[in-house]
């Protein structure tokens, strides 16, 4: 009886999101679609010397498949020490503290630092994992206007309350694509005595001379010291890092539960992350002929007579209000030839519903203006979705 109920309970629920076009499914990626959809950026999954690369420094090293247990307890290694090293090194900060997932990251940092009588204000824009992070806090917390400098001036203005403040920014934004300003935020941070915390993941291993990230490439790693780095996108590997000064290291060691209650990164993929941080060091070419390609982006949107983004990030997009239009659109790219994303709401406000372009450098230009002519042709309705 109690079984069935719960299968009732879950059809309809599920029967509510799928009438809504909001129901998810595990897509199937055809191996020789053209990829606009993974944040893949670089193009390392699909770099023949990256993997050869890699599969020999990985050819000898025992024992790669595990950790045996949490960091706190068994996980702990050398190589994980020496990624520390070489991730704070990189992103010029005093120490990294290395966790399982970009998820984790947030939702451990936030949840970790404020505290009951602190103020979290973050951009409405933010990833769900930060938003997840603020939930679980004990702290106030409210959202100012994407970008809006004059509206975190006005809610900074309100808080009354004697505990810390933070202000919580990504410095590429996943899904609009566009970029924080960096300068001005943490100038009026400064002016309030707040805290500025910045995930980078977007910005990892693109923006900077080096692909260290936006707050490296302004030179603002003095004002904003804690930042998240993720690996799992354009270092094609897993995990993540929050990189701060070393107190907060031993903080977030005593008081961060995700990362004190789970079963540490594999070397596997600390291996691989340390290979890809040599690797995108060295990068330059990579890193130039994906911005050379946004620009080309930026041409061709600047030409469409239709809604698209121009933004200066690998992210862009063309609008297709409604659920399930944009699912129909993205189904007959898909069927194209192109890899892409529908992204719906509640994932972006009802009306902002799109089709996610991700770009990487090795994507050339002509299968860039293919898929300008293919969703002109769709707009235009001279090809239908199914």
């Amino acid at each position: 009886m109690a079984l069935d109920c719960f299968h009732e309970l879950l059809g309809a629920r599920l029967s509510e999101v799928e009438s809504r076009g909001r129901f998810r499914r595990i897509p199937r990626l055809s191996a020789d679609s053209i990829d606009f959809s993974s944040n893949d950026y670089l193009g390392l999954s699909r770099n023949l010397n990256y993997r050869e690369g890699l599969a020999e420094m990985l050819s000898d090293r025992p024992a790669l498949s595990g950790a045996t247990g949490a960091r706190l307890i068994s996980g702990d290694s050398s190589i994980a020490h020496q990624l520390e090293e070489t991730v704070a090194r990189f992103h010029r900060a005093e120490c990294a503290t290395l966790f399982n997932s970009g998820y984790d990251a947030n939702i451990g940092l936030i949840s970790a630092l404020a505290r009951k009588g602190d103020t979290v204000v973050y951009d409405k824009l933010v990833h769900a994992s930060l938003r997840d992070g603020i939930r679980l806090s004990a702290a106030s917390h409210f959202g100012f206007l994407h970008n809006d400098l004059d509206d975190l001036r006005a809610k900074l203005s309100r808080i009354n309350s004697p505990g810390a403040k933070f202000v919580v920014v990504e410095s590429v934004y996943s899904m609009d694509g566009d970029l924080c300003p960096l300068q001005e935020i943490s100038e009026i941070c400064q002016g309030h005595d707040a805290i500025l915390i910045v995930d980078e993941a977007h910005a990892t291993g693109v923006f900077g001379e080096r692909g260290e990230g936006r707050v490296i490439e302004e030179e603002l790693q003095s004002q904003i010291p804690i930042r998240i780095h993720t690996f799992g996108k354009a270092l094609f590997s897993q995990g993540a890092a929050v990189v701060g000064p070393t107190n907060l290291r031993d903080y977030l060691l005593n008081f961060c539960r995700p990362l004190i209650f789970t079963t540490f990164l594999s070397p596997l993929q600390l291996y691989s992350t340390l290979f890809a941080y040599e690797w995108v060091k060295n990068s330059l070419s990579d890193r130039v002929a994906l911005f050379r390609l946004i620009t080309r982006f930026q041409q061709l949107a600047s030409e469409f007579e239709y809604r698209c983004s121009q933004n200066s990030s690998p992210i862009q997009f063309f609008l297709i209000p409604g659920n399930q239009e944009v699912l129909a659109f993205s189904r007959a790219l898909h069927q194209m030839g192109f890899r892409v994303q529908a992204i719906r709401a509640p994932t972006v406000k009802v009306g902002q519903e799109r089709i996610r372009i991700c770009l990487h450098a090795d994507n050339t230009e002509r299968e860039l203006e293919r898929l300008f002519e293919c969703a002109r042709n769709i707009y235009r309705g001279t090809l239908h979705a199914e």
